[in-house]
């Protein structure tokens, strides 16, 4: 579908490729496809990883404790190109449960697909069903591909200075 029918159905191309994306929950059968997606995403933020397994075992183990949210993204005839890990957490400020959009990576190879819209969509309308205050995320300063995506999917940005303290 091109631009032009893509707008006279009421949908943008952005919208219409969202529409070919499959998302879902991904299990322990998934932890192979879910770990090199994470790999990627460590990779594109340069962590340095000593032991190549570490990524592997740490999603593995999330996703056997239901600790979080793993979604994958599928686009016909190039496969699982994405993933989205959500934490539960807290909002003492609204006395609800928050999430925590923590990981959204879409490999080269998906990129323009619309995996990322979709899979972010997909946390929006889960965090909807479930009840809960509302999405928090982090993104580098100079990621503005992801930045204008969460804004135009109504993300705002805020003004609180975020600090961290490394114990490591």
């Amino acid at each position: 579908m091109n631009g032009q029918a893509a707008q006279r159905d009421g949908r943008s191309p952005a919208e219409d490729s969202v529409s070919v994306v499959a998302v879902r929950a991904a299990g322990e059968a998934d932890v192979d496809v879910a770990a090199a997606l994470f790999r990627g995403y460590l990779d594109f933020y340069e962590v340095d990883i000593e032991d190549p397994d570490a990524p592997r075992a740490f999603l593995a183990e999330r996703i056997a404790k239901d600790e979080s949210l793993v979604l994958l993204a599928d686009v016909p005839e190039i496969g699982t190109v994405g993933f989205a890990q959500v934490y539960r957490g807290f909002s003492s400020l609204s006395l609800k449960t928050a999430w925590v959009l923590n990981d959204l990576y879409v490999a080269p190879a998906g990129r323009r697909t619309g995996a990322g819209r979709a899979l972010l969509r997909e946390v929006l309308r889960r965090a909807h069903e479930a009840g809960v205050s509302g999405v928090q995320l982090e993104t580098a300063y100079d990621n503005t591909v992801a930045q204008g995506l969460y804004e135009s999917e109504g993300f705002v940005r805020e003004e609180f200075h975020v600090y961290f303290h490394d114990l490591g």
